[in-house]
């Protein structure tokens, strides 16, 4: 790993107003939530720039004073087309902050020099990233990430790098603010959560193998519950059949968090539920397809079992739907190794111990963030 031109905040200078820029998914900003509490810790303010399927995670990561949304052109799936009036407006709102710092936060596979490029045009004078790329102007700061770093990792290296360390009595998981009781949802009775749906269909079982992985997990004595958005009701409601309790469409990202919260462990893809049970603290088996490699997009920082075969065809192809006939990476994936995988995380620390710690991960950064405002 090599650093140029690094010009770390020095503690003599005013506390500086940091944008910090996430641009993706839901998973993908849990993800930068510890190097955004770094950030906190050392700015006055801190605003995120996330895109419009990430600015819901945004609002909850600790140390986060205001959120702006931009649906970046060379970003996801699904692509917003360039227009000069919708990057105006976000030039003229980024400079109308007037930060004097930046981090722009990516994948190891993205490029965020056109991220940097519309910071500059904004007036931001310090702007700092990974690239493999030459930045020209573009960077003050020019970060090398390591090997094979996990996300959450990688992220919060560029913010050390830039001169930010995390606040006293927080230990880098992830983390967001306290979730609601959701126990009028689910009820009091220990279960476990089963999300079946993701955003990619290759990181996801089809819901044929997902309902009878629940009637399995029913009929070992488990009470499930089935999560899921608006859009996956039908797949909630066929998942869940007659053995689980079906949540599809009736919790928002918040309410989600408090569901996973209270499960004893959560069955999900490598989709952003699974971060966000990281982020509470529930421990997850994660049925994890290769498309994308594990190293860096595990569960980060909480008990985990990856289920799945990681060295299958599709192996880091990124592919949205599985290149392979009858997606073997995930579909055989027995029920026997589901409940195996289950009882190896029984015996890890439950759902309320690691709760607090993240309460308390979250605690620390709004009072160093407010220390840094006084």
């Amino acid at each position: 790993m090599t650093v140029e031109n690094p010009r770390p905040p020095a503690r003599s200078r005013p506390r500086p107003h940091t944008l910090v820029v996430r641009l993706d998914s839901v998973g993908d900003v849990l993800l930068a939530g510890p190097a955004v509490r770094m950030a906190a810790a050392g700015s006055r303010r801190v605003t995120l720039l996330a895109g419009p399927l990430g600015a819901g995670a945004a609002g909850l990561l600790p140390g986060v004073d205001e959120v702006l949304t931009f649906d970046a052109p060379w970003v996801g799936r699904d692509p917003a087309p360039v227009e000069r009036t919708a990057t105006a407006a976000l030039i003229d709102a980024l400079a109308r902050r007037r930060f004097d710092r930046a981090l722009v936060l990516t994948s190891y596979h993205q490029n965020p020099l056109p991220t940097a490029l519309l910071l500059k045009l904004a007036g931001v004078p310090w702007v700092g990233a990974d690239s493999e790329d030459y930045p020209g102007s573009l960077l003050e700061l020019r970060h090398r990430r390591a090997a094979g770093r996990h996300e959450a990792e990688a992220a919060m290296d560029l913010a050390a790098a830039a001169g930010f360390a995390l606040p006293e009595g927080d230990h880098g998981g992830l983390a967001i603010h306290p979730p609601p009781d959701t126990g009028p949802l689910t009820g009091t009775d220990p279960y476990i959560v089963v999300h079946p749906g993701a955003s990619a269909p290759a990181r996801a079982w089809s819901r044929e193998r997902a309902a009878r992985a629940v009637a399995a997990l029913a009929g070992a004595g488990h009470r499930v519950v089935v999560t899921g958005g608006t859009s996956e009701k039908e797949l909630t409601a066929a998942v869940a059949g007659e053995h689980a309790l079906d949540l599809g469409g009736r919790t928002g990202l918040h309410e989600l968090a408090g569901v996973l919260a209270g499960a004893r462990a959560a069955v999900v893809g490598n989709t952003g539920p699974s971060h966000l049970a990281a982020a509470v603290g529930t421990p997850v088996v994660c049925l994890f397809s290769p498309v994308v490699p594990a190293d860096r997009w595990a569960p980060f920082g909480v008990p985990h079992v990856l289920l799945g075969d990681q060295g299958a065809p599709c192996a880091g192809t990124r592919e949205v739907t599985c290149p392979v006939p009858g997606h073997p990476c995930l579909e055989r994936v027995d029920d026997a190794e589901v409940l195996a995988a289950l009882d190896r995380l029984s015996h890890a620390p439950g759902p309320r111990t690691e709760r607090t710690a993240r309460t308390a991960a979250a605690s620390a950064t709004d009072r160093a963030a407010e220390e840094a405002r006084t």
